[in-house]
C-alpha cells in the first residue's frame, strides 16, 4: 500500500531565517540612494513576504512607477551586496530550525517545500549558505508567481508534489502567509517569532512560539 504523502511548506524570511537586518539595511540604502525619506523599521518589516514590487509600492505609494522600479533595483543590489559581505550570517536560522527540519526530512511520508517572496537567486544562495540546498523538493519564489496572499505558490507546490490540499500545511510569520494558505485550502500554522504581530495571524489553524513545537502541532492538524 502506498504511504500517504504530506507536504510541509515554509515561508523563509521571518520563519526559517531572521533576515530583518539585511532587509532593513537594503531598503534603507535603496531609498537613500534616491534621496527619498526612508520608511521606519516597522513599516519595512510589515511588508516582508510580499513580492518586492508590491512591497515597494506599499512603502512609496506616492512615487511614480519609474521611481518605484528604481527602488526595486536598488534594493536588489544592496541586498545582494550585503549577502556577499556577510554570508550566512546575514540571515541566520532561527533556533531549532535546522533540527526540526532534519527530523521532518527523516520521515519518508513528509515532503518539505518553500513558498517565499524571495527571488530564485536569493533563495538558492540562502539555502546553499546554510547547507539546505538538497532539503526542499519544491521551491516557489516571487519570480514565477503573483505576490502573496494569492494562492499560486501553494497550488503549484501541491501540483508538483502530487499532495492534496488537506494533506499540506503552510508555515509562516505573516498574515500574507496565513491568507495564502486559506485561499489555497490548506492549514496555516503561524509562528510567533517573525515580523507580524501574533494578533495578525488570526487565519492560522495554530500558532507556535518555538520550532520544537512544530512536530506536535503537525500531528494535531493532520489528526
Amino acid at each position: 500500500m502506498t504511504a500517504l504523502l504530506r507536504l510541509v511548506l515554509f515561508d523563509v524570511d521571518g520563519t526559517l531565517v531572521d533576515s530583518q537586518a539585511s532587509i532593513v539595511s537594503a531598503m534603507t540604502a535603496s531609498f537613500q540612494a534616491l534621496s527619498l525619506p526612508v520608511p521606519d523599521r516597522a513599516a519595512i518589516l510589515s511588508i516582508v513576504g510580499l513580492s518586492l514590487p508590491i512591497a515597494i509600492a506599499r512603502l512609496a505609494p506616492d512615487q511614480s512607477q519609474a521611481t518605484q522600479s528604481r527602488l526595486v533595483e536598488g534594493y536588489k543590489e544592496a541586498y545582494h551586496a550585503h549577502r556577499l559581505e556577510m554570508g550566512a550570517a546575514s540571515s541566520p536560522l532561527y533556533p531549532g530550525a535546522r533540527e526540526v527540519i532534519g527530523s521532518l526530512q527523516a520521515v519518508p511520508e513528509i515532503l518539505l517545500g518553500v513558498a517565499t517572496g524571495k527571488s530564485q537567486r536569493g533563495l538558492d544562495a540562502l539555502l546553499e549558505a546554510h547547507g539546505l540546498d538538497s532539503v526542499f523538493v519544491t521551491r516557489q519564489v516571487a519570480d514565477h508567481h503573483p505576490s502573496k496572499p494569492h494562492p499560486s505558490m501553494i497550488e503549484t507546490a501541491l501540483f508538483e508534489t502530487g499532495v492534496s490540499a488537506g494533506d499540506a500545511v503552510m508555515i509562516g510569520d505573516t498574515s500574507f502567509d496565513m491568507e495564502m494558505a486559506r485561499a489555497a485550502g490548506v492549514a496555516g500554522i503561524g509562528v510567533g517569532w517573525g515580523y507580524h504581530d501574533r494578533s495578525q495571524l488570526s487565519a492560522a489553524s495554530a500558532v507556535i512560539d518555538r520550532f520544537e513545537q512544530l512536530p506536535g502541532v503537525l500531528t494535531a492538524v493532520w489528526g
